[in-house]
């Protein structure tokens, strides 16, 4: 019990002084933490210490027997983060939600804990708009099906391909891990007794929405709506950036992140 206390206490030192910023990763299949955030998180570490886990039923937090039904996950995922500010005992953070899984997570939050977030961030819509039409990549579950997956999340492929390429092999061996099939459709899962979706009004914290202008996966509309019903959003459309503005448009995100948290 005593390590347990002594490691919890080390972490809370590296963490140290405000500001935290709690990186919460998209949704698609196979991703996790680090790989989601590689292109961007050094560049915030040097301004916030950064926090950035797998969500529930990515990564290494895969579980046999999750909730069902995006908002039944994004609830969960929710009281995760509290978990885990509460753990290294955290009072008060700021979130980059990326997309259905961390977007969606970061709404959650906000509305379930609002003394616990300074400012927010979320992209790609935030898991607000309509369910996909089809569960991506596990219907054919290939490396060049995953390849193509990864693809739609960027504006130009030609920019990335190194990169996608990596990101394929990496992929697949986490889709493919025992579970990770199973929590993965079940998030996306039409659920109609589930829990109902964040009702933005009730969020009161600043929040910046973002989205990439070429974006293949989630229409701009969606965020328009979304930053339109939060009682203080901002939408901010990245110009040339896809899905994954902080892949395509590194640079413009950071900066855009940064400014708007030390606001």
């Amino acid at each position: 019990m005593q390590a347990t206390s002594d490691g919890a206490a080390k972490t809370r030192a590296a963490i140290g002084r405000n500001p935290v910023l709690v990186l919460l990763h998209g949704g698609g299949p196979g991703v996790d933490a680090e790989s989601n955030w590689a292109t961007v998180r050094s560049r915030f570490s040097a301004e916030f210490r950064c926090l950035a886990p797998d969500l529930l039923g990515f990564g290494t937090q895969v579980v046999e027997r999750g909730p069902r039904g995006p908002h039944a996950w994004a609830q969960a995922r929710a009281r995760q983060i509290l978990d885990l500010l509460d753990h290294h005992g955290l009072d008060r953070v700021h979130l980059v939600g990326n997309s259905a899984a961390g977007g969606a997570a970061a709404l959650a939050l906000m509305a379930a804990a609002p003394d616990r977030i300074d400012r927010a961030v979320v992209m790609g819509g935030a898991g607000t708009g309509p369910l996909p039409p089809a569960v991506p990549f596990y219907d054919e579950p290939t490396k060049q099906s995953m390849r193509t997956t990864l693809g739609r999340l960027v504006a130009d492929e030609s920019s990335h391909r190194e990169l996608l390429d990596d990101l394929a092999d990496l992929r697949l061996a986490q889709a493919l891990r025992p579970g990770a099939e199973a929590a993965f459709r079940s998030m996306f899962a039409d659920v109609p007794d589930g829990p109902p979706p964040v009702d933005p009004t009730r969020i009161t914290c600043p929040v910046l929405v973002l989205h990439g202008e070429r974006d293949r996966v989630s229409p701009v509309e969606v965020s328009r709506r979304l930053a339109g019903t939060l009682p203080h959003g901002r939408l901010e459309v990245v110009a040339g950036a896809g899905h994954w503005i902080h892949v395509d448009r590194p640079d413009e995100f950071c900066s855009l992140v940064g400014e708007f948290l030390t606001a």
